[in-house]
Parts: structure tokens; C-alpha cells; sequence
């Protein structure tokens, strides 16, 4: 039985979709850094109302972390997305068979029409000071192509706290 949970445990973790990756400079002490704001371009590849959906969930996030927005920032925020249609590669096969002296079979496939997205979030980091990149994550999952607007928060609220998860980097 004990074996059984931590294979049921594998296989949950590794048909995961989410991925993320995390990459920050190692020479910086992320305790100075209290403040941030965002670039004014920030959001690129999403439309206004998800740049505003992301904002809210950031200040959010970043409040519990005791990092204030200011308009002398320590941290620049920036953020961006990339999106990839997702091949569908998933079928409802169909069968007819025969069976005694003579044999006939009849099968096919009908593809199950679901578009998804393949979505990149990048959260950027920068110092306001020297403008150079303190920390990054990268966050890639796959989505449907028709959130609903309650939906989007959610998404983007798993998505920016798994990130966050890991800042500021333990040394």
C-alpha cells in the first residue's frame, strides 16, 4: 500500500503541466530591496485587462512579502507572456468488428476539439539603480483559449504565487 501512494505521488507530479524555472544574481542582498513599481510598458503579449489582473495580484503578493509600491522604487517590475497554440492530439476512437467465418472491421478516430494555449509568464525583477536583472522566474502552463474572467484571476493568482514561492532566494 505504501508503494502504491508514492507511485500514485509520481505520476501526479510528473503529468504535471506547470513548470517553472528560477534564475537570480547571487551577489545581491534581497533584504535591501522593500520598494517596487513596474515598468511602464509592463505586460506585453497580454491585453489591458489581464495587465491590470496581474498588477492586482502582484501588489498582493508582494505586500505579504512586506515589498511596498513607491514611486522611488528599489525593484522595477516587468512581466510578459508568450503564447503558443497547442497541438490537439486527442480522439474518441470508434470501432465495428465482425467475428465467425467472415471478418470485417470498420474503426476511426473523431478528434475532440479543445484549444489550449501554451502560455510562458516571465516575472523580471531589476535593480532601480543599476537597471540589472536581480531575479527572474519563468512559469510555463498550458491553458484554454477561453478563460472566463473569473477563471483568468485564478490562473494568474496560482501562477504569480508558485512563482513568488521562491523569493526572495534562500542562500
Amino acid at each position: 500500500m505504501r508503494t502504491f501512494k508514492y507511485i500514485f505521488l509520481f505520476i501526479f507530479i510528473s503529468c504535471s503541466s506547470t513548470k517553472v524555472v528560477y534564475d537570480y544574481d547571487s551577489a545581491a542582498n534581497f533584504a535591501k530591496y522593500t520598494s517596487f513599481n513596474y515598468f511602464e510598458d509592463a505586460g506585453n503579449g497580454l491585453n489591458g485587462l489581464d495587465i491590470k489582473r496581474v498588477q492586482q495580484v502582484l501588489d498582493q503578493q508582494l505586500k505579504l512579502k512586506r515589498i511596498t509600491q513607491s514611486t522611488s522604487p528599489a525593484i522595477l517590475v516587468n512581466f510578459f507572456v508568450e503564447k503558443q497554440p497547442v497541438q490537439n492530439r486527442n480522439t474518441i476512437g470508434v470501432g465495428i468488428g465482425g467475428g465467425g467465418n467472415i471478418g470485417f472491421d470498420i474503426s476511426g478516430g473523431i478528434p475532440i476539439t479543445t484549444v489550449k494555449i501554451k502560455e510562458v509568464f516571465t516575472l523580471d525583477f531589476v535593480d532601480a539603480e543599476k537597471n540589472e536583472l536581480l531575479w527572474q522566474g519563468v512559469i510555463s502552463s498550458e491553458v484554454r483559449d477561453n478563460l472566463k474572467p473569473e477563471e483568468k484571476e485564478r490562473h494568474y493568482q496560482h501562477i504569480i504565487s508558485k512563482l513568488l514561492s521562491k523569493y526572495p532566494p534562500k542562500k
